[in-house]
């Protein structure tokens, strides 16, 4: 059976948003609320990402976040989206993890990444080694070790984490990973809402080149999107100019907390054609346009799981997204 907008899970990306005024604290907060209402809506993750030196994000210590979050909440999945891994020793990471799942059995995600989540001179102050994100494949397999049961005997033991089921996803945004994932026979989940350009090309190359493993025995693709829905266009246009500033920031190095909508806003014909780029995920509407978009992306890309993004200032309109779309799915799957 095809995949459609209908018949795949869909699950949250949180990266704890700093809001312009408020503070990390403000941003805890809001995320506990976010992933009260994702559960009740029935989203199937409610995961994070490791970000490190940016004004907008407050999601650093993630594995603290994670547990703060589950903690909050009952049945949602809770995990990584990812854990940098070069950023830290996978007994450190085993370890963490392992207290986690023990404290939430059955719902908790680990999944990794090479990049630094940083500029340069904060990975360097992280990671301390330079050749860390080269021995990222060895420092999986690593981690993989640490949890699995069959350590027991070992010199070195993560307690707890040993033997604990926690399913390990690799993340990715080029085709580096997909080979990694392939090869490890591990879900694979790539950043499409800031890194569309090799999107289908990794998924290719991570059907083609699947090995089956104890974890899991055929491929299963995730891909994040931005979304910003609204009850009409016009609205949704108004509030996704937030999304636009964040990422002109990203572009100019003039990071700063998530700015109110503006509805004076424009970007500049060179600007706009950059960021269309980053953005080609990026769907912004009222009802009619959002189905219409993430119906055709999960028709082109088959993907297994759909995980959504949101950056949106007013809390309310950023739940009533992630309600409208849950909304629209239900509707499809009719």
């Amino acid at each position: 059976m095809k995949n459609t907008f209908g018949n795949i899970p869909l699950s949250v990306l949180d990266l704890a948003v700093i809001l312009e005024g408020n503070t990390p604290a403000d941003s805890f907060r809001n995320s506990t609320r976010l992933a009260q209402k994702a559960e009740a809506l029935g989203y199937l993750r409610y995961w994070f990402a490791e970000h490190h030196n940016m004004a907008s994000i407050a999601s650093a210590a993630t594995s603290v976040l994670i547990g703060h979050i589950a903690g909050g909440t009952s049945t949602i999945r809770v995990g990584s989206g990812g854990i940098m891994l070069p950023n830290h020793a996978p007994l450190i990471i085993a370890e963490q993890f392992g207290t986690l799942a023990s404290l939430y059995p059955g719902r908790i995600d680990l999944g990794l990444g090479r990049a630094p989540g940083s500029d340069q001179a904060t990975a360097r102050a992280l990671q301390r080694d330079p050749t860390a994100p080269y021995r990222f494949p060895d420092t999986v397999q690593e981690l993989q070790q640490y949890l699995s049961a069959d350590n027991r005997n070992a010199a070195v033991r993560a307690i707890p984490g040993e033997g604990i089921d926690i399913p390990i996803w690799i993340l990715g945004s080029s085709t580096d990973s997909a080979h990694l994932a392939a090869k490890l026979g591990l879900p694979y989940a790539f950043a499409s809402h800031f890194a569309p350009q090799q999107l289908h090309d990794a998924f290719r190359i991570y059907h083609q080149e699947f090995v089956p493993s104890a974890q899991l025995s055929a491929p299963y693709t995730m891909a994040c999107v931005n979304v910003t829905a609204a009850d009409t266009l016009a609205e949704a246009q108004l509030l996704a100019t937030s999304m636009q500033k964040i990422f002109l920031g990203i572009l100019t190095n003039d990071r700063k907390p998530l700015q109110p909508p503006d509805e004076s806003f424009v970007l500049s014909p060179e600007i706009a054609q950059v960021m269309k780029q980053f953005l080609t995920y990026s769907f912004v509407g009222g009802p009619d346009e959002i189905r219409a978009a993430v119906s055709k992306f999960v028709a082109d890309t088959q993907v297994d799981e759909l995980m959504v993004v949101s950056h949106i200032y007013d809390m309310e309109a950023k739940l009533r997204s992630y309600e409208l779309l849950k909304e629209l799915q239900l509707a499809t799957a009719e």
